[in-house]
């Protein structure tokens, strides 16, 4: 007897970088950035007789009313109060709810309430007991699936996906990264060995998206450039197989490090094969906040140089910005816009420092007593952190990234970065490589009369449009880009107003500053001193005591 399931990716409940949840704010059905990539990849893994259907919540409403045996649910640490709310309603309709993917991984403890099975880790080795369980009825309350051989991944069901709501599809090439920065807990749950998808693999997943529609694809790596000779192979078979398309060449984004920039070699090959956006984590400008938490491959560079290395290879950057780390003081806020304006990037991401479940950072925290234990539900803005900083007060940690996102986002300091960007766009002979001679699909219309609609904001959105047109007719190669980042720019401001820290007079105002501030000494563990308890670190702080819970506290 064949069995059914719904596959869900639920919503978070506030806006993201990441999301496009503008599309809806401006009148059309709701689209996506990305497609998803979890449900996709899972539905593939199905017996044939099984019947599965997906939800992608960012696209469609959840069908509570849906008549299936079991209801899987994956999911982040942004979506997991949405992830409650629907397991516990399709429990209380009496469904077998199944969760997994990043969060149930890293926090089982907590999702093992809220579901009848919990599935950690990765599904590929466990995939044919999972299912047989499930169609004999002889499930175990939890799974746990061990680092997978990429060669066993299955080409996602796409045919099941809404992709006409969906600009970008996706592909994995590996999973992993050899770094260890301590704030991340990707590599917690999908570990430091970097594991490979076969090339042939790769390109038959390529190849399914294209007959599709997409013509953008993200190749979702943890870092993609992390193994040169893998990834210069991988490369030259993705300029071949883009060479063979006689319906427009697909263009490609990816994450990686900014050590690649030092391979020219490697640049010119991503060029090539049609990576066209790279996101980056640059995280600071700060060198002992970059030691502090092992981001050792940022350090001692020139991070602007080095960015404008891929400018140079016609390859556009986005990038992330952390502050709160324990070496910032309120100093950071004017450090941190100081040099994202020196740089040809106009897509920053800006967030506190967060502790994830699993990472060392977390444990670190805990050991010092500087965990806010709220749960995941409590962080509902990029302003909120689960730590208590070291040289600032939450308020000020939250104040001075306040007055950081509309000081990058105003209209001005935003339009003089994209000008920097297209000034710096050395790419010229990319505009063939990159010539899209499909018509677009309506989604991607869509977004093109979203981004026309920006001038309507006001004054100095519009005076900011008109020097970007202008700047375009002399740099035409840069316009997609140009337009992609407006699109962004976009979804940023909705994302900021929703979360009621969009207030653009800040940008007029100076940086935050310490005010009624006393230094002290506490003692503090940090990475370089863990292995030796005994000698803890004692660091000066700048604290303003009245706002902390503990004062005069040895931690």
């Amino acid at each position: 007897m064949s069995k059914s399931i719904y596959l869900i990716n639920p919503i978070s409940y506030c806006p993201s970088y990441y999301n496009l949840e503008i599309f809806a704010a401006r009148g059309f059905k709701p689209a996506v950035s990305q497609g998803e990539l979890a449900l996709t990849t899972v539905a593939a893994m199905a017996p044939s007789d099984f019947y599965v259907q997906l939800c992608d919540e960012n696209i469609s409403p959840v069908n509570f009313d849906i008549d299936v045996d079991f209801v899987g649910i994956t999911g982040k640490v942004s979506q997991w109060g949405r992830m409650v709310a629907i397991a516990n309603e399709f429990r209380r309709r009496g469904k077998i709810v199944i969760m997994g993917g990043p969060y149930a991984s890293l926090s089982p403890d907590a999702v093992r309430p809220y579901c009848d099975i919990l599935v950690r880790g990765e599904m590929e080795e466990i995939a044919e007991e999972f299912f047989s369980d499930l169609k004999s009825g002889q499930w175990k309350p939890d799974y746990f699936g061990e680092k997978a051989d990429l060669s066993r991944s299955p080409v996602p069901r796409w045919d099941l996906y809404p992709n006409n709501r969906a600009l970008v599809g996706g592909v994995q090439t590996s999973r992993g990264c050899p770094f260890d920065c301590e704030f991340c807990d990707v590599i917690q749950y999908l570990g430091r060995k970097q594991r490979h998808k076969p090339i042939d693999l790769v390109l038959k997943e390529l190849d399914v998206l294209y007959r599709i529609g997409y013509r953008v694809a993200f190749l979702a790596d943890d870092n993609f450039t992390v193994y040169r000779a893998r990834t210069k192979e991988l490369l030259a078979a993705m300029k071949d197989w883009n060479a063979r398309q006689v319906n427009g060449r697909m263009r490609f984004y990816t994450q990686l490090s900014i050590d690649a920039a030092k391979d020219d070699e490697l640049l010119r090959m991503c060029s090539e094969a049609g990576i066209s956006h790279v996101y980056i984590g640059i995280e600071t400008p700060n060198e002992d906040s970059l030691r502090e938490t092992k981001k050792r491959q940022n350090l001692k560079v020139n991070l602007a140089d080095r960015i404008d290395r891929f400018l140079d290879h016609g390859i556009a950057v986005s990038a992330g910005m952390v502050c709160g780390f324990d070496h910032d003081g309120l100093d950071i806020f004017q450090r941190q816009y100081d040099f994202a304006m020196s740089t040809g990037v106009p897509i920053w991401t800006l967030t506190a420092l967060l502790a994830p479940d699993a990472t060392p950072l977390h444990e670190r925290m805990a050991k010092d007593g500087r965990l806010i234990e709220e749960g995941p539900e409590a962080i509902k803005s990029v302003l909120q952190t689960n730590i208590i900083p070291y040289q600032m007060t939450n308020q000020q940690l939250e104040e001075g990234i306040k007055w950081l996102c509309n000081k990058i986002y105003h209209p001005v300091a935003f339009g003089e970065r994209v000008i920097r960007f297209i000034d710096n766009f050395k790419a010229r002979e990319m505009q063939k490589l990159h010539k899209q001679t499909t018509p677009f699909r309506t989604v991607e219309a869509e977004a093109m009369a979203i981004v026309a609609s920006l001038p309507q904001y006001g004054l100095e959105e519009s005076r900011m449009w008109s020097r970007i047109c202008i700047q375009l007719i002399k740099t035409p190669a840069a316009t997609p880009f140009v337009m992609s980042m407006l699109l962004q720019y976009m979804q940023i401001r909705l994302m900021y107003e929703r979360g009621h820290f969009w207030e653009p007079q800040l940008a007029m105002e100076a940086a935050p500053k310490d005010m009624g501030i006393r230094t002290i000494k506490i003692k503090v563990t940090t990475p370089e001193s863990a292995s030796n308890p005994s000698e803890p670190i004692v660091m000066e702080s700048s604290r303003n005591l009245q706002m902390e819970k503990k004062d005069d506290v040895t931690r």
